[in-house]
């Protein structure tokens, strides 16, 4: 086994340029992932041990928040999700209750809530709200947003310290005229999200986001304006550059379908999971994308079928999909299920959550 003749070690207060030889058997960790020649090592506090990383990213300190969404009401409820994966009981938080928005990190170790829907008086209500969420998990009182309220949209970091969110749905009253759109709204590493920009692509609802490929997105699925059950869900992608341009439409792979979740995995790649697809029927279908944004097939998942649910990635490396509903008849089954993924993609079983179950929720790293 090789060693280290010259390494630059981080650490939280100093970076030093180190020069004594180090064993790469005893001293680094080489299973999470096996370094390359000349590169950087990490120190990782929580568990005390060097890890290959490359300077922008740390090990072991990335946490989650799930935030918002409906159970019995709507909510502003939040849960904090640890290094290890394990989700804290709720927070009450701050901001107008409201679900179906959607989250994403920002400025390299924060986060942010934004848009979403309630419904009050048979009237509904769409906002461009947004909470900025601190690097300690403090989410704060509501700014009043830019851009075209809407709810059922996405979001995801691109770019190493911004964010996207894009798409969405809106209904008019009277009349419940469906409005699908691509727009989307740029946030820079300081939170300020910015006016409308008009989108490429199909505009859709009830669509997935997530990072890959270090500082790329890309957002995929969902359902655009068609007529029944069978003519509106689809496997469409859209790619995100580190710049923060959507391209065209790319006929994706997989099962078309909505309401699902997505999130970063193994530092530069992405899993799409879960949704509902035509007549409402729930999937735990999960869908792999590479660290270039290519969409695999279909993998039969593990853990409840379920829609409506959020995910995240944590701990650097993995990823946690959480909550969400099943429906029975006209029975709404809100659940407060976890599944966490590896850093090599592979979904858990179901871990029975704490918190409100609920569903229509949103999620994001933050803590970076």
């Amino acid at each position: 086994m090789a060693t280290y003749k010259s390494i630059k070690y981080i650490i939280p207060v100093e970076a030093v340029e180190h020069t004594d030889s180090i064993n790469a058997l005893s001293d680094v960790d080489t299973v999470t992932k096996a370094p390359n020649d000349y590169q950087i090592l990490v120190w990782s506090a929580a568990d005390s041990k060097w890890y290959p990383r490359n300077v922008a990213e740390t090990v072991g300190t990335q946490k989650a928040i799930f935030g918002f969404g409906e159970g019995s009401g709507l909510t502003n409820i939040t849960n904090l999700v640890s290094i290890l994966g394990v989700v804290a009981t709720d927070t009450t938080g701050v901001g107008t209750v409201r679900s179906v928005l959607a989250a994403a990190g920002y400025g390299g170790d924060k986060a942010i809530f934004g848009f979403g829907y309630s419904f009050a008086n048979y009237t509904s209500n769409y906002y461009n709200i947004t909470n900025l969420v601190s690097n300690l998990g403090v989410v704060a009182t509501d700014t009043t947003g830019v851009g075209s309220n809407r709810g059922y949209l996405a979001s995801a970091k691109f770019g190493g310290d911004k964010a996207l969110f894009g798409f969405g749905y809106a209904t008019t009253n009277p009349g419940y005229t469906q409005n699908y759109y691509n727009i989307t709204n740029l946030v820079s590493n300081t939170g300020v999200v910015a006016s409308d920009s008009t989108g490429v692509g199909s505009g859709r609802g009830y669509l997935a986001s997530a990072g890959y490929g270090v500082d790329k997105a890309i957002f995929g699925f969902g359902n655009e304006q068609g007529s029944g059950y069978n003519s509106d869900i689809t496997n469409i992608t859209n790619l995100v550059s580190n710049l923060g341009i959507v391209a065209t439409n790319t006929t994706g792979v997989g099962m078309a379908r909505g309401s699902l979740a997505a999130a970063g995995y193994g530092e530069d790649k992405a899993i799409f999971g879960f949704g509902n697809t035509t007549n409402a029927n729930v999937t735990n279908v999960t869908n792999l994308v590479s660290n270039t944004g290519i969409v695999a097939t279909d993998t039969t998942g593990v853990g409840t079928a379920r829609l409506h649910l959020a995910a995240s990635s944590y701990g650097g490396d993995k990823a946690l999909f959480g909550f969400g509903v099943y429906t029975s008849g006209y029975n709404q089954n809100y659940q407060n299920i976890t599944n966490l993924v590896s850093n090599t993609g592979i979904v858990a079983t179901d871990t029975t959550g704490v918190g409100t179950a609920r569903s229509g929720l949103a999620a994001a790293g933050f803590a970076t």
